[in-house]
C-alpha cells in the first residue's frame, strides 16, 4: 500500500467510526454503560478502547510510547467519549494526510503496553489500526443488537458507493 492507499482507508475509517458513534448516540445513558460481557464490557467501554488505540498508535508513530491506555471511567458520557474522539480523530487524519511515499517503509521503534522494546514498519501499523478498527465496530454492532438498539452498516463497499455518488453528484 502506498500513502494515498492509507488516506483512502484512514477516511473509510473515520467515516465507519462516525457511523458507529450516530448509531451510539441513540443509547440511554444505562444502555451506553450497560456491561453485556462483551471484551471490554459496554459500549462505552468499547469505544474507549477504540479510541484509545487510535490514541497510542499515533503516539508511537511520533515516538512516544505509553503504557497506560485511557480509562472508560474517564469517560462519563457518550459526548465525552466523542469530544475526545473528535481530537484524536483530527490528529490521526492530519498525521496520515502528511505521509509522504518513503514514510510508509520507515520503521517505527516503540514499546508495546508491557514496555517490551519493537519495532514495525509504518505501513504494518496503519493497516493494523485500521483493521482493529474494523474488528471492535463489528463487535460494538453486536452489542447495539443486544441492547434492542439499530446497528448501522459500516462496510467498505458502503464507503466507496457512496464516495462515487458523492463526486458524482
Amino acid at each position: 500500500m502506498n500513502a494515498e492507499d492509507f488516506r483512502t482507508l484512514y477516511d473509510y475509517n473515520s467515516w465507519a467510526n462516525h457511523r458507529t458513534l450516530d448509531a451510539c448516540a441513540e443509547l440511554t445513558p444505562e444502555q451506553f454503560t450497560r456491561d453485556l460481557g462483551s471484551s471490554f464490557g459496554s459500549v462505552r467501554d468499547t469505544l474507549v478502547h477504540l479510541c484509545g488505540a487510535d490514541w497510542i498508535w499515533r503516539e508511537r508513530w511520533l515516538g512516544r510510547s505509553h503504557s497506560v491506555f485511557p480509562r472508560a471511567n474517564e469517560f462519563p458520557d457518550f459526548e465525552s467519549v466523542r469530544n475526545r474522539w473528535a481530537e484524536v480523530e483530527r490528529a490521526l487524519l492530519g498525521f496520515v494526510a502528511s505521509l509522504g511515499p518513503e514514510d510508509v517503509q520507515r520503521v517505527v521503534q516503540f514499546k508495546t503496553m508491557a514496555g517490551a522494546p519493537n519495532e514495525q514498519p509504518l505501513g504494518h501499523c496503519l493497516q493494523h489500526l485500521a483493521n482493529h478498527s474494523t474488528y471492535h465496530r463489528g463487535q460494538i454492532t453486536t452489542l447495539l443488537r443486544q441492547l434492542g438498539a439499530k446497528a448501522i452498516g459500516t462496510d467498505l463497499m458502503t464507503f466507496y458507493r457512496e464516495r462515487a455518488a458523492r463526486a458524482g453528484a
